[in-house]
């Protein structure tokens, strides 16, 4: 028998291509790669389904080739942020009010699209853009798009379902889950093509209208993905596309009367200014805005001595090195027990210097260019800091050049000082420092971890002693919103590992869950009864 109701299927992770030699997908990856690179493009700002071309333009080079120009793009102003802001609005009426169905449709027909894998258009994209390789764009901007878009309609759907538990007769209690009032900002970072699509899509998908100003180093994947966007239906209005300085569109956007939420993923200390700026407005707005957030991270590794060193060593060298150390969960600093470094030592410098660096088109290079200018300076900087220091050595890398692109090794800082500086502050690249600790302190270093940084985004355990990890576990319980046992602390997948994190790295609102979706709905109860009284009075008011 058919169900009366229609209901979203239930979703599966998207299976990850290999791109090994041979294969389809490798082929048509490359080519597109090639046509991508033949031509430059010019981007213009969407506001309501409209081309807006400023004149005010931004480049968009390869960061592994920064001579060579992709295109340029135009920058939004205030002007145009007051554009994008009416547009949205007038989307509101009726976006706001469409059947969630139709809504989870247009959504699962973007995923469609992306799963035409003979176009890669947008994992070249994203390789182009930002520097990846092909099974790290593959499992960006392809996989996880597509499980963001199709496991958040089938979060939607048990979201809707959550109703007042009981009626009693000639009562009907309900809820209605309803957009926000007013218009979503959507802040996205240069690292991941899919994170900017999900922060775009997720209150989208809720009814909401969003402001999308992607990271001025993602323009060029986030346009085709803002294409992916209008092709799949998304009606004008709806994702309005503005990118542009911080400067000048953020401080427009958050003094908005209409500013209902904010989703945002990038640094700390932007998180922060934009939520004081809220904070100096909120008297201007006319709800509050939904904040909704995740920053910065200093993931860590705690070893006990009952560790798999061969597993270990592999953990560390793809935890930190992979994507550069540019994820936002990358491995940065790692606690290990003096009496098994010896052996990890060997087993994990071997596997470093295996590490092949360079063009991701040379589908042999693990490790590819850091984004841009800004970060390879802020990340040689941290590198030159410990040549000097008295308490660190450098035992792995070291070297970097930008002369073609911004390349910088795979870097190892040993240091006898657990508070050293890359023990603690954020680096966003491909560093990681060791700290050798007595394991007759093991209690104590757990204590260190959970102190020495700010941020609670990412780490993991390693240990066959169950005890120990178990103790690991309870004594690290606010260190980390995403923990992993015997495992490297980046990769989270989505339905398997809801991501985000506490402290200073966020809201820990769990991207690719429930409990992220629920944040772009404002609830009416509604209770309708059936056989109202006509009389005021009650039976105990009755004397005889």
């Amino acid at each position: 028998m058919q169900n009366a109701k229609a209901m979203v299927p239930k979703p599966v992770n998207e299976p990850v291509l290999s791109y090994a030699p041979g294969t389809p997908e490798r082929a048509a990856l490359k080519s597109r790669i090639q046509e991508l690179k033949s031509q430059e493009i010019e981007v213009p700002i969407i506001i309501g389904g409209q081309e807006i071309k400023t004149g005010d333009m931004g480049e968009m080079r390869i960061p592994h080739d920064h001579n060579h120009l992709l295109g340029r793009f135009h920058k939004a102003g205030e002007k145009e942020v007051k554009m994008a802001i009416e547009a949205a609005m007038d989307a509101w009426s009726s976006w706001s009010k469409m059947p969630w169905e139709s809504r989870a449709a247009i959504f699962n027909k973007m995923a469609s699209i992306l799963q035409r894998h003979g176009e890669q258009t947008i994992n070249a994209s994203t390789i182009l853009c930002q520097s990846k390789n092909a099974y790290q764009a593959e499992i960006d901007a392809s996989c996880e798009m597509i499980d963001f878009l199709n496991f958040n309609s089938w979060y939607a759907q048990q979201l809707y379902s959550q109703q007042p538990t009981y009626s009693p007769d000639g009562m009907w209690n309900r809820l209605e889950h309803r957009p926000l009032e007013g218009f979503v900002f959507a802040v996205s970072p240069f690292n991941f093509t899919s994170i900017g699509g999900n922060l775009t899509a997720a209150p989208a998908l809720m009814g909401n209208v969003v402001l999308w100003k992607p990271a001025s180093s993602a323009v060029y994947s986030s346009h085709f993905m803002m294409n992916l966007f209008r092709e799949a239906g998304v009606p004008n209005g709806v994702i309005n596309f503005i990118p542009g300085s911080g400067r000048d569109v953020g401080p427009n956007v958050l003094k908005d009367p209409n500013l209902a939420g904010i989703h945002f993923t990038g640094s700390t200390a932007v998180f922060q200014g934009m939520w004081k700026t809220v904070g100096e407005n909120i008297s201007n707005y006319k709800s509050y805005p939904r904040i909704v957030g995740e920053t910065g991270g200093k993931d860590f590794c705690i070893a006990h001595e009952s560790s798999d060193v061969d597993a270990l060593a592999t953990a560390m060298v793809r935890g930190a090195f992979e994507y550069q150390g540019q994820k936002c969960s990358a491995l940065s600093r790692t606690y290990i027990p003096k009496n098994i470094w010896p052996e990890l030592k060997e087993k994990y410098l071997a596997q470093v210097k295996a590490i092949k660096m360079g063009d991701p088109e040379d589908f042999s290079n693990f490790m590819n260019a850091v984004i841009d200018q800004s970060a390879f300076d802020s990340i040689t900087a941290y590198i030159d800091g410990a040549k000097k220091a008295t308490d660190a050595e450098i035992i792995s890398g070291g070297n970097y050049d930008d002369a073609k692109g911004y390349f910088i090794e795979p870097t190892t800082i040993l240091t006898d000082n657990p508070k050293y500086i890359t023990m603690c502050e954020e680096i966003f690249g491909p560093v990681l420092t060791i700290y050798l600790y007595d394991p007759k302190d093991w209690k104590a270093t757990l204590d260190l971890v959970d102190t020495t940084s700010p941020y609670a985004l990412t780490g993991c355990v390693w240990g066959q002693d169950r005890e120990a990890v178990n103790e690991a576990s309870q004594r690290l319980t606010h260190a980390a919103g995403n923990f992993y046992i015997n495992d490297k602390p980046s990769g989270a997948v989505v339905g398997q590992q809801p991501f985000g994190g506490s402290r200073a790295s966020g809201t820990n609102d769990k991207a690719g869950s429930m409990f992220n979706l629920v944040r772009w709905i404002t609830m009416r109860t509604i209770k309708e009864t059936f056989d109202p009284p006509k009389d005021f009075s009650y039976p105990f008011m009755d004397e005889t």
